[in-house]
């Protein structure tokens, strides 16, 4: 398989990564082991050039490097923090010329890539998403693969019909529209929509779970040629793998195939948000979790924010407990052992509702009883947004 997809650096601070991959590094990393004799066409920065060819050799991948002047970047504060591109705005550079039977093209933040192939995947990576032929790419069949919001952002449609209008406007024979906690949609001209679940995970790190899932479906649609749902699903198992355990290259689809993993599907529900917020720490933890969620589809309820801090004891405590119990899941930011979010989760617990802890820094004798009554304990932001959006789905 040939990838056309850029080269950066990748920087995450909670949980720590540093790591030279990029779109098409990540995805030709991925497939290497699969798809003997791949290759990557890329730009990079000079400097960067001679590492980014030997970490692909490592990989099994032959890399064509367009060297650049500018090192680009795309930092993270924690693993579901927008990226902040560095430089903002970087200088475009003539488009790769890319042919072969099999090539995945991404987006490109410094450039374009002008492919010709028999069954090509576009991942536009970004919410200006151009037709693929619209510079001069040839492909006699096509596949594109973004999330929701792209497809909705490029269309004006919302749902379903989002999908479908990408199907126009790319002329493509199948589109795969990710959906984060919920799977994906596979739509196909003149068909029903497939759904294809979700994998459930118990950690989470979604930098480049959507390059994984591009360089998994174009394997096994592209070179394989399975079904379009079939792979995408073998693409939403491999994306479990990766966000699981960071590691690459990806399994082969048998293995894939067999692991018992639990699937997840339908809709978020709605999140109670249990937390202090005394301080700035404390706030913008809440804050930050809120938006996050939201992010991942989720509806919430945050006591803060929905009821406020104005009004007598007992109105408030009425007020939240009654928010509680209209939800389907909670998160409670706990590593502050704030007594009235310990009620709140030991409420929820007591009618059912399931609780996923947040809990950095405490010590294991202070979750006994968390952990005994069922409560998901997670050390890590990211991993704890996803369960317990995941606890919700309806």
């Amino acid at each position: 398989m040939i990838v056309a997809g850029g080269s950066y650096l990748e920087i995450c601070e909670i949980p720590r990564w540093r790591r030279l991959f990029g779109s098409g590094g990540r995805a030709a990393a991925a497939v290497g082991q699969l798809s003997p004799g791949s290759s990557l066409h890329t730009y990079a920065f000079a400097g960067w050039a001679r590492d980014v060819e030997s970490s692909m050799h490592a990989c099994g991948v032959t890399a064509t490097v367009m060297p650049i002047a500018e090192e680009i970047s795309f930092g993270y504060f924690h693993a579901l923090s927008p990226a902040t591109l560095r430089p903002a705005v970087p200088t475009r550079h003539p488009a790769l010329s890319v042919e072969g039977r099999v090539v995945l093209r991404f987006g490109f933040v410094e450039g374009d890539a002008v492919v010709s192939a028999e069954r090509a995947v576009h991942d536009p990576q970004g919410d200006d998403v151009v037709p693929f032929r619209a510079n001069g790419s040839r492909a006699e069949t096509l596949a594109v693969v973004l999330n929701e919001g792209e497809a909705e952002a490029a269309t004006g449609e919302e749902g379903p019909a989002a999908g479908e209008a990408v199907l126009a406007l790319h002329a493509a024979d199948v589109v795969v529209v990710k959906r984060g906690c919920s799977g994906a949609t596979v739509h196909r001209p003149g068909r029903d929509p497939v759904a294809v679940p979700a994998y459930r995970s118990a950690r989470v790190f979604k930098i480049g779970s959507g390059d994984v899932f591009s360089a998994a479906f174009a394997h096994h649609w592209g070179e394989r040629g399975l079904d379009a749902a079939v792979a995408a699903d073998l693409a939403s198992r491999a994306v479990h793998h990766f966000v699981d355990t960071r590691s690459l290259p990806l399994p082969a689809a048998a293995d894939l195939a067999d692991q018992a993993l639990a699937p997840v599907g339908g809709e978020p529900g709605r999140v109670y948000l249990a937390a202090p917020f005394f301080h700035i720490a404390q706030r913008w933890l809440v804050e930050e979790a809120r938006d996050r969620l939201h992010a991942l589809g989720a509806s919430v309820f945050s006591p803060l924010h929905d009821v406020g801090t104005g009004g007598g004891a007992v109105a408030l405590a009425t007020a939240d407990l009654a928010g509680l119990d209209g939800c389907q899941a909670v998160l409670a930011l706990l590593d502050g052992a704030d007594p009235g979010s310990i009620f709140e989760v030991g409420h929820a617990r007591a009618r059912g509702i399931p609780v996923v802890v947040l809990a950095e820094r405490l010590d294991e004798h202070h979750l006994t009883m968390l952990a005994g009554t069922g409560c998901e304990v997670v050390d890590d932001f990211a991993s704890a947004l996803y369960r317990v959006v995941w606890a919700s789905l309806r």
